[in-house]
């Protein structure tokens, strides 16, 4: 796709990105609020708690990576978890996704970090085509166990 830019959204980006986690969210079947969705990611930002890569095609937003920090005990290294990841349905299949895998790379490599990690749902399987032809592998040593608080 021409004219392909991935950039580090800043407060001033926030509200370019809402639409898309907005629409993310709704993939996963949550509840349609834009406002919360606004509030989260600038609340995020301006704690430093995540970082979100925008991909910009000729200055419009047509996806989002969205990274948390973490730590490894055992390997006593920072992770980043690749928490949230969407392209909008007509900028798939044209490297973007891609783009934003390889911009989250250089970050954990920029950040001396082991690596990434990411959960997909087991139907997603265009998204775990796309991770294995980029050289993820996917975890066969551990089960992944939630608890809701």
């Amino acid at each position: 796709m021409s004219g392909l830019k991935i950039v580090r959204t800043t407060r001033n980006r926030v509200a370019d990105v809402a639409p898309l986690f907005h629409a993310y969210r709704r993939y996963y079947q949550q509840r349609s609020d834009e406002a919360s969705c606004r509030g989260f990611l600038l609340e995020r930002v301006d704690k430093a708690e995540s970082v979100i890569f925008l991909a910009l095609v000729n200055g419009k937003v047509v996806g989002f990576a969205q990274l948390y920090p973490s730590f490894s005990s055992v390997w006593m290294k920072r992770l980043w978890i690749l928490n949230d990841l969407f392209v909008v349905p007509k900028a798939r299949r044209h490297r973007v996704g891609t783009a934003l895998l390889d911009a989250s790379r250089q970050l954990a490599k920029k950040t001396g970090a082991k690596g990434l990690i990411l959960e997909t749902k087991k139907d997603n399987l265009r998204a775990q085509r796309l991770y294995e032809k980029l050289g993820w592998t996917r975890d066969e040593m551990f089960y992944h166990y939630y608890l809701e608080a």
